[in-house]
């Protein structure tokens, strides 16, 4: 299995991975979370944000897969409309401070519980969603309360590839890293 299991998994407790195995909706929030929570402007007033590209594969990977991927966030911000866009996300709730209760519409229609919901964020508005979904992940970075009633905290810093440690969280708890990765691997895997 060389090659295929994520280095930090062995720190995966069975209870997250049991927990990560019945996903069937990620959800992430953007400031923080895909992008690393600051915000910048150019001299004309025009904002400007940056994205991490292992997040953006990490995603597709996921919808690949077949996990459905939802982005809430409390701001809007046609940059973020763009780049979800470019990943084929097509649930993208902008605007929206009330995370939880857009959540929850957002899962009124498809046949999916609280305990087959992940939800990823950093900060207070993120809180209720985190705490309704059968799995809240957050990262080094977020506010201490949010860590406090998380499920997991990532290794790395939101913006820097957290998303993407969750997505692998997530694939390797439903046995679908593997074949994920393959078509990276080479002929020789």
């Amino acid at each position: 299995m060389t090659g295929y299991t994520p280095p930090i998994s062995p720190d995966w407790s069975d209870e997250l991975r049991v927990k990560a195995a019945a996903i069937k909706l990620a959800a992430f929030d953007v400031d923080g979370i895909m992008s690393d929570g600051k915000l910048y402007f150019s001299a004309n007033g025009d904002e400007l944000k940056t994205f991490n590209i292992l997040d953006g594969l990490g995603l597709k990977q996921l919808m690949n897969a077949g996990i459905t991927v939802a982005v809430i966030t409390g701001r809007r911000s046609p940059l973020t409309e763009k780049r979800m866009k470019d990943l084929g996300i097509n649930h993208l709730m902008q605007g929206r401070e009330d995370k939880r209760t857009a959540l929850q519409e957002l899962v009124a229609d498809m046949d999916i519980s609280p305990a087959q919901i992940a939800y990823m964020g950093d900060d207070l508005p993120d809180l209720p969603a985190l705490q309704f979904a059968g799995l809240g992940i957050t990262v080094p970075n977020g506010y201490w309360l949010v860590k406090q009633h998380a499920d997991y905290c990532t290794t790395v810093a939101g913006g820097n590839g957290a998303v993407r440690e969750a997505c692998d969280l997530l694939l390797w708890s439903q046995n679908k890293l593997r074949e994920t990765l393959t078509p990276y691997m080479g002929a020789s895997s």
